[in-house]
Formats: structure tokens, sequence, C-alpha cells
């Protein structure tokens, strides 16, 4: 349970949401999620979850499957069930094994306060720095 004493918001199984969520609260889904979450709580993919999309959230547990760029100003803890892909950002990871993690990974306290990670277009060349 949160800091704000609420039961957490969920997205049940076999739920599909088109859209952009803000809580204050926690999150879980066990559905399937096209959009953004925004939580200053922790955000749970149950193992038939999915959601493609930006997460930004403290800390996130994951067993189902992610696409898209993940936020995470703490821990971020993948089952051996995860399927990852896209981009993170977390200031802690913690990996079980069997878990798929198919994304380029900041990690550290400066990690997720650093300004929006731009992602380059596909025609465009990554420009160094």
């Amino acid at each position: 349970m949160n800091e704000f004493g609420g039961q957490p918001n969920r997205i049940e199984k076999n739920t599909k949401i088109k859209g952009d969520i803000t809580s204050e609260a926690d999150f879980r889904i066990d559905g399937k999620l096209e959009g953004n979450v925004t939580t200053s709580g922790k955000v749970v993919i149950g193992k038939d979850g999915y959601i493609n999309g930006k997460v930004e959230c403290v800390n996130a547990d994951i067993e189902g499957r992610f696409n898209g760029e993940l936020m995470v100003k703490d821990l971020l803890s993948l089952k051996s069930s995860a399927t990852i892909e896209g981009t993170v950002s977390v200031a802690k990871l913690a990996v079980e094994p069997g878990a798929t993690f198919n994304a380029a990974c900041t990690m550290g306290k400066g990690a997720v306060s650093a300004p929006k990670m731009q992602s380059a277009k596909k025609d465009e060349p990554a420009k160094a720095s």
C-alpha cells in the first residue's frame, strides 16, 4: 500500500485500455494498456499484463510484458516471466533468472532525474555527444 492509504488501482485481465493514466496511488495492470502511466506510487504488471507506452513511477514490479520508455525513480524488479523492450532509466535494478531484458538502460541515482531521453528517429543516424 502506498503513502496515500488507498487501495491500488487495477486493470483486470481481459481488459484493454487506450489512453493515459495519471494517479497518486499504486497501479496494477493485469490487462493491456496502450498509453502512458504516471504515478507517484508503484506500478505492477502482472503475468498476463502488457503495457505499450511510457511509464513514470517510483517503484515497479514486472511479471508480464512492457514495450516503451520506463522511468523508475527507485527499484525496478523483473520477475522470471518478464519481457522488457525499449528504454529504461532506473536507480536500482533486480532481475530474476529467466527474465528477458532487451532495453537500453541507464542506471544510478542521476539516471531518472536527468533530462528526458530523446530517441533518434529511425531514418536519422544517432548523434554522438
